[in-house]
């Protein structure tokens, strides 16, 4: 420790010692003033406005405890200044040394209703939780306006810690839905297990469905909750993950008079199934009778799902041998008729498509298909009668069920006005302009929750006007997407919008391409928005990927190319009209397979095609990723809506899917 300044002394001459005295006194003096100095421009150095707020987001980000403080203490007349508080707040909550709940409270009261009250008052229930205070959790949780899995599940261990058990009998009829991933539910769902209230039927019935989508870690954590003289060994699910044909290949003599035995087999033939349907096929066909009907069934059922989604023409006869009662859930019932489908058995869809329940063979996908169905076996009254059960709207088969009774996609009517009472009220809404602030600094996210909260209980007309307050502020995805929520046949201009024409209609003459293809497929990718950016690394408004951006310009010789100008609308669309035009030359001509292609990579669309002539419905209701699926259906029926708007003249959904060659 070091020793204290002395300010008198010892062994100094009178005459100098009040001198030395005054010269400290002088100098400590100028020391105080020169900090109080330093600390007033250390005040008025800080920013202000716009500058102000991203100062205090950046803070939040690096966890700046110190600059938060500051800024938070200096108040301004700022439409975002509520964020200031919220993210100091937030960082209070992070830290070790307990937070000022009165401080917290007095926040959720400022500002009850908002969002940014919403998600300060989950992240106060998590660090009550945290610190066990369960009292306090049950009075601040009547606020909470929209609970996710996690913070349902610390509620009902909040009511179990003061003695209310309700809370677990909830959980005990909610526990298949929950999201084991959340610390909170893992608890409760074990807790329930150790009290015998889930059941060793239920639980292998779960670990079936975690497993068949490869979701091991809950799989691994549902085993954990069986009775300890069912458990598998933990050693036997880990050879498997690791080499399920190898796993197969030894399987003890007996297993199958061992449920955890058994389940393990099963979960195998499905792991193989996903990268070889064959050979999980063969490994199962000899060991097939030794497992109870209902396990053999669920066995044929796995290859039969693997099967389909590898084009196999045998997942038919797998879905055979599983029998018409075989327990399936909606994923595989789907791709039982996308198996028949794929090679023109309109029997077998037909049937298919019958034992599924009543809400997914209601959807319309479904329908249409049925009505296909019955039109391939010349029932056509009834093939009519379903075709007209679809709704009517912008959508993939409601399109190609309207074409099936004559009707193109028609260019839509012009929208109604919207009443300049609502469009007065959008306008000025705090909420909104709040919305639109965070959009400008490119708080996006945060703008987001912000637009969407607001929106979440209003009327149409008011969700119109907002979508036009959007539009007007080139927030081109909110509008979309707000005016999308409140109609799926009408308010075209704000759900089919054409911004950056300018860069977009010469590119995409340029390459040839048809624009209202080249606006299906941006409005799929980005809704517009310039600085989207994917969690693979996709940029931009046609989310081009930084490789595909680097390869895409050596090709076409953009010399001094770096790759921050992906976030370039000019840039990026040039890049991006370029690689369609090279995955449409690969890819024959079609843009169905050139969409299919631009998302999940030339070489897959090109893999999925068959060994004959596919219509192209079927070939897009039989890609096997369900992303690649829903974005081809997306890109196309956007695309006969912008061609419709644009040419004032109706489309063919049909024609533009056209026939796929044979590979």
């Amino acid at each position: 420790m070091k020793a204290a300044l002395p300010l008198d002394p010892p062994g100094l001459p009178d005459a100098w010692r009040g001198r030395f005295v005054s010269r400290i006194f002088l100098l400590l003096t100028g020391v105080m003033l020169s900090c109080l100095a330093t600390l007033a421009g250390a005040q008025s150095a800080l920013p202000t406005g716009d500058e102000r707020i991203l100062a205090a987001r950046e803070a939040l980000r690096t966890g700046d405890r110190d600059t938060l403080d500051q800024l938070a203490a200096s108040k301004s007349p700022h439409v975002l200044e509520r964020y200031v508080d919220y993210w100091r707040l937030h960082n209070v909550l992070a830290r070790t040394e307990a937070p000022d709940a009165a401080e917290i409270e007095a926040f959720l009261a400022r500002y009850a209703g908002s969002v940014v009250a919403e998600r300060l008052r989950a992240a106060w229930l998590r660090r009550l939780a945290d610190d066990e205070q369960w009292l306090a959790f049950i009075g601040a949780w009547g606020g909470l306006e929209a609970p996710d899995d996690g913070m349902r599940c610390l509620h009902w261990l909040a009511r179990l810690h003061i003695g209310d058990s309700g809370g677990l009998d909830e959980a005990a009829r909610e526990w298949r839905t929950l999201d084991a991933r959340e610390e909170a539910c893992e608890t409760v769902i074990g807790m329930l297990a150790d009290q015998g209230r889930l059941g060793s039927e239920a639980l292998w019935a779960r670990f079936r469905e975690q497993m068949a989508p490869s979701r091991v870690r809950g799989a691994e954590a549902t085993l954990g909750w069986l009775p300890a003289a069912q458990m598998p060994d933990p050693a036997r699910l880990k050879a498997l993950l690791k080499d399920p044909d190898r796993y197969l290949s030894r399987l003890h003599p007996g297993f199958e008079r061992d449920r955890a035995e058994r389940e393990l087999a099963l979960a195998a033939i499905g792991r193989l199934a996903r990268s070889d349907p064959k050979l999980a096929y063969m490994r199962f066909v000899r060991i097939a009778d030794r497992f109870p009907p209902k396990d053999r069934a669920y066995g044929y059922v796995l290859l039969g799902w693997r099967g389909a989604q590898a084009h196999l023409p045998q997942a038919i006869d797998w879905f055979r041998a599983a029998g018409r009662h075989a327990a399936m859930n909606e994923e595989q019932r789907a791709w039982q008729v996308r198996a028949a489908l794929r090679f023109g058995k309109w029997k077998a869809v037909r049937a298919a498509i019958l034992e599924m329940g009543p809400a997914q063979r209601a959807r319309p996908v479904w329908v249409y298909w049925l009505a296909r169905a019955e039109q391939a076996l010349g029932h056509r009254d009834a093939a009519t009668a379903l075709f007209a059960r679809i709704p009517v709207e912008p959508d993939f088969y409601s399109m190609l069920a309207q074409e099936a009774l004559g009707h193109g996609f028609a260019p839509p009517a012009p929208a109604a006005p919207i009443p300049a009472e609502a469009m007065a009220r959008a306008q000025r809404d705090p909420d909104l302009r709040r919305a639109l602030a965070l959009f400008r600094l490119d708080l996006y996210t945060e703008g987001v929750r912000e637009w969407n909260w607001r929106l979440r209980h209003a009327d149409s007309a008011f969700r119109l006007a907002a979508a036009r307050v959007a539009l007007k502020h080139e927030v081109y995805d909110r509008a979309i997407n707000t005016a999308e929520f409140v109609s799926r046949d009408g308010e075209y201009e704000l759900r089919f919008i054409t911004p950056y024409r300018e860069l977009i209609e010469p590119q995409a003459k340029a390459q040839g391409l048809d624009l209202s293809w080249v606006y299906g497929l941006m409005r799929q990718e980005s809704r517009f928005v310039h600085r989207a950016a994917s969690s693979a690394g996709a940029q931009g408004l046609m989310q081009v990927m930084p490789r595909t951006g680097q390869w895409v310009a050596r090709k076409i010789g953009l010399n001094g190319y770096r790759r921050s100008q992906l976030a370039e609308p000019e840039t990026n669309v040039l890049l991006g009209t370029s690689y369609m035009r090279i995955v449409l030359d690969d890819l024959a001509d079609q843009p169905v397979l050139a969409s299919a292609g631009y998302n999940a990579g030339p070489s897959r669309a090109k893999r999925w095609r068959d060994d004959h002539p596919l219509e192209g419905a079927i070939y897009v209701e039989t890609i096997p990723f369900d992303e690649t699926r829903h974005y081809v259906k997306q890109v196309m029926e956007n695309a006969v809506v912008y061609a419709a708007m644009m040419e004032k003249r109706p489309q063919s959904l049909k024609a533009r899917l056209g026939v796929i060659d044979p590979d």
